[in-house]
């Protein structure tokens, strides 16, 4: 038993002492991993001292001795830029964390409150109709496709974090997956008065890409463009062949993005504070996974929009 403990102990002394284990812990590229970075600094400043040393004992040329401080000097100034990149990937990444159990607790605790006093409500009714029953199931219902959703796009997020979404390309005709997308949201449109309107061109051909990936990246960009357009809007999807890619965009005359908001638009978590007015529901990680979904399949994404005048997302996809 004492044997087994020391063994352990020492491993455990050779994790934190092994750089490359506390890189592989954070997820961090090796040349911007401060554990890494600071015994290689330390390294070639030793190194570069006995070098320097040695070099004025042999010559006693001072402009030698000076160009090497000099090429020394520039390599740490390098590495210490490196090592603040480390850190600022470090706090990042903590940032993050902190963000998404924030935005993860408030997200759940809502539909799961939702259905708490649904249920509650359903006990204390004593004389509930057969109508009213369904009409809480629908409640309970509603609250559990939010929970499961926000749950998908977290595992969604978790494998892109750690090295891209299981991608299984197969011949795929967007159009088709267009017009079923558009069936699957026409109730949730006629019921605020948005009236989605479909432009195909003739003869798109069918491109070879993950069915899964491409089905959520529509399905995020269509929900928000009808999520975010006011009553009695209008939302336009576009389908057209442009020279060896087919692009689709998908525009709205909803409440647009605020210029200040532009740049974070594709960040996790990140949401518009205009948005906020409008739908609070929502995790933040729609956009992030679209164009994650885009880059693993060698495409574009992009966006323009006018604040209070609407948005228009596009993204080209290569033909095989």
């Amino acid at each position: 038993m004492i044997y087994l403990n020391q063994i352990m102990n020492k491993k455990k002394i050779y994790q934190r002492l092994n750089p490359f284990s506390q890189c592989q812990k954070y997820n961090i590229d090796i040349w911007q991993c401060p554990s890494f970075l600071f015994p290689l600094s330390g390294l070639i400043t030793i190194v570069a001292m006995i070098s320097t040393y040695f070099i004025a004992v042999e010559y006693a040329s001072p402009e030698i001795v000076a160009l090497i401080v000099i090429g020394v000097a520039t390599l740490l100034i390098i590495i210490d830029y490196f090592i603040t990149k480390g850190f600022e990937n470090l706090a990042q990444t903590n940032q993050l964390k902190s963000e998404f159990v924030n935005i993860t607790s408030h997200q759940l605790r809502t539909p799961l409150t939702g259905i708490k006093w649904t249920i509650d409500l359903m006990r204390k009714s004593k004389d509930i109709t057969c109508e009213e029953l369904l009409e809480r199931l629908d409640d309970i219902e509603e609250s559990n496709q939010r929970m499961i959703k926000l749950v998908n796009d977290l595992l969604h997020v978790a494998k892109i974090e750690q090295g891209g979404l299981n991608s299984k390309p197969e011949d795929i005709s967007l159009d088709k997956i267009i017009n079923d997308l558009i069936k699957e949201y026409k109730p949730l449109a006629d019921a605020s008065n948005i009236k989605i309107i479909l432009e195909i061109e003739s003869n798109i051909p069918s491109i070879k890409i993950d069915f899964q990936g491409v089905s959520m990246l529509l399905h995020n960009l269509i929900d928000n463009a009808i999520k975010y357009t006011k009553k009695e809007g209008l939302v336009k999807i576009r389908l057209t062949k442009k020279r060896k890619s087919i692009r689709c965009e998908i525009e709205d005359n909803g409440v647009g993005i605020p210029e200040i908001d532009k740049k974070n638009i594709f960040e996790k978590f990140f949401r518009s504070q205009n948005i906020m007015k409008y739908q609070t529901i929502g995790s933040g990680l729609g956009l992030f996974i679209a164009k994650s979904v885009i880059e693993i399949s060698n495409g574009k994404i992009g966006f323009w929009s006018r604040e209070n005048k609407g948005t228009t997302f596009w993204f080209e996809l290569p033909i095989n």
